[in-house]
């Protein structure tokens, strides 16, 4: 990722606006054990008191490494109870990377926090009937089915 990802000019605007980026060797001790780090690239995205609320493993070109980020801290405002919060995040990703292979989650759970933050139902079934229609082979697709039957 040092020769593609992180020297294109969006990438770093993003990081430096947006997230406090740390570089921890995998074989950097205690920090590699503490974090599991057993592959490099590993990308983890923490909130302020360290907590992980998401995880990539492997080269992300920059588009995908955006969608993350962005996802990663989506995940962070969904785990904190901050729904609506969490939704503009999802929102961003779907429409900046809509072909992103983090769109699918970003769908679900949009219509998850969506669901959280209002209680109607209507908001999980549309989850599902937008990833049966915009990512049918998507793992989310699959999880979301059951809302099918709202």
């Amino acid at each position: 990722m040092d020769a593609v990802t992180y020297p294109n000019v969006k990438v770093f605007d993003f990081i430096n606006a947006n997230v406090v980026p740390i570089r921890v060797p995998a074989d950097s001790k205690p920090l590699a054990d503490d974090f599991k780090l057993t592959w490099t690239p590993t990308l983890i995205t923490l909130d302020y008191y360290g907590k992980e609320h998401h995880r990539t493993v492997g080269f992300l070109p920059p588009d995908d490494l955006i969608a993350s980020l962005i996802l990663g801290m989506g995940k962070i405002d969904f785990d904190a109870g901050d729904f609506n919060d969490a939704i503009v995040h999802f929102d961003r990703v779907l429409a900046e990377f809509p072909q992103s292979g983090f769109a699918p989650e970003a769908v679900y759970l949009r219509g998850v926090s969506r669901f959280k933050a209002s209680h109607d139902a209507a908001a999980l079934k549309e989850a599902y009937e937008k990833l049966k229609a915009e990512y049918p082979a998507s793992e989310w697709a699959k999880r979301a089915e059951p809302y099918s039957l709202l």
